[in-house]
């Protein structure tokens, strides 16, 4: 589920406290019965670490929120972001990593080296505080690991998704090409969209 930003929250992020000051927020949002239950969300970045999006992927349990590789890099593919930032809340308060902890951000590290979008930190945070993997040093650790590997199922099913999307990108970008040599030649906007299927929005745009 997409969080929905405000222009202020769509911010270049340069440490972790830039990025838990957005995820705070976003956060005390939910309903107080809501905030007792765990929270994983993906923060992708521009090429300029500028977030490009927050996505909410899993609501769990009050200890646990199960999340996969597809449903982490899904939004991260079709948006083209270069860098991606995992954050989970812990109603408990202790924002200590768990094994579990660790062991989700080692896969996810892999999946995402593999496919070409660095994750570059992972924040647990409650709505006082929160605790970055990389400031503690554990996502330097767990690219040295070496213990963990991508079954090929998952590597595959990962290729073909990336593959899917960019094949969707260039066939838009194609369309956009289209309409920027239209709309040189004089073409209106509604008889670009009709022989595009553009929005107006992006026809205005290309």
């Amino acid at each position: 589920m997409k969080v929905r930003l405000t222009e202020a929250q769509k911010k270049r992020v340069l440490n972790a406290h830039d990025v838990y000051s957005v995820m705070q927020q976003i956060l005390l949002r939910q309903h107080k019965i809501r905030r007792a239950q765990e929270h994983f969300w993906v923060v992708g970045l521009k090429a300029d670490n500028t977030i490009l999006f927050v996505e909410l992927i899993s609501i769990g349990a009050q200890n646990y929120a199960h999340v996969s590789p597809p449903d982490v890099f899904r939004m991260g593919i079709y948006k083209l972001a270069v860098r991606m930032i995992l954050v989970h809340n812990h109603p408990s308060g202790n924002l200590k990593p768990s094994a579990n902890d660790r062991d989700i951000t080692d896969r996810l590290l892999k999946v995402g080296k593999m496919i070409n979008i660095e994750v570059i930190d992972h924040l647990i945070i409650t709505e006082s505080g929160f605790t970055s993997f990389k400031d503690k040093g554990i996502m330097e650790d767990l690219r040295k690991s070496g213990l963990y590997e991508i079954q090929s199922r998952e590597s595959d099913q990962m290729r073909e998704m990336q593959l899917r999307y960019e094949r969707k990108n260039a066939k838009h970008e194609g369309k956009l090409d289209v309409a920027r040599k239209m709309k040189e030649k004089g073409f209106d906007i509604d008889t670009i969209k009709e022989l595009t299927g553009l929005y107006v929005r992006d026809i205005k745009g290309a």
